[in-house]
């Protein structure tokens, strides 16, 4: 763990701030399904639940582990990940420093001067390369959502499942000291997923 506490004493010195007293920022609120029921296109009521859901698909909680290459980014700033890191094909770092060097299988407060803590979680991981998100906006990652070849072969009731009740998804509302949660709940943004497929799955417009 020598490793881990050098990289803390780094990003510290690099003024990687997590914000005041290193605590969470208040939580967004999602508006919830009912109230996008005035939108009486089907179509149209889809996308704005997307585009909706989107304020958590483009939160840095989820973009940092959707990078566009394989280096995640960190913090609400998004900044470069220190150390250094480049994911391997299992997406869980290269051969003698895995993920789980340093992240273990919950959040872990530090006594590093600006870094409130290290974000854990027992499947922590980057996302595959073909789920990538930065770099996309939101109609492009919608797109890729709906791709079987870029969603992980998932149907869109799995990706509804998957959103409404994976453990690493849910970590963006549990993130720890000093990092900022994701808009709303996981329920909600499940919510508001399910939805958007029962009205057809559509996309915001570009």
């Amino acid at each position: 763990m020598a490793l881990c506490a050098a990289a803390l004493v780094f990003a510290a010195s690099a003024a990687w701030s997590t914000g005041p007293g290193g605590t969470a920022a208040p939580v967004t609120p999602l508006r919830p399904v009912a109230s996008f029921e005035g939108i009486r296109d089907p179509a149209k009521r889809s996308a704005a639940l997307f585009a909706e859901a989107g304020k958590v698909i483009q939160s840095p909680r989820c973009l940092n582990c959707h990078p566009a290459a394989r280096i995640p980014t960190q913090g609400d700033e998004m900044r470069q990940h220190v150390p250094l890191m480049v994911a391997t094909d299992g997406n869980h770092g290269p051969r003698g420093l895995p993920c789980a060097t340093c992240h273990g299988a919950d959040n872990a407060p530090t006594f590093a001067a600006g870094i409130a803590s290290v974000p854990g979680n027992a499947h922590w991981q980057l996302a595959p390369v073909e789920m990538a998100w930065q770099g996309l906006n939101l109609p492009g990652i919608c797109a890729q959502l709906k791709d079987p070849r870029r969603n992980g072969s998932r149907s869109l009731d799995q990706i509804v499942t998957h959103m409404k009740t994976d453990h690493l998804v849910g970590w963006a509302w549990n993130p720890g000291a000093g990092r900022t949660s994701a808009p709303g709940t996981q329920e909600g943004f499940g919510a508001l997923i399910e939805a958007w497929v029962k009205t057809g799955a559509h996309c915001p417009a570009a």
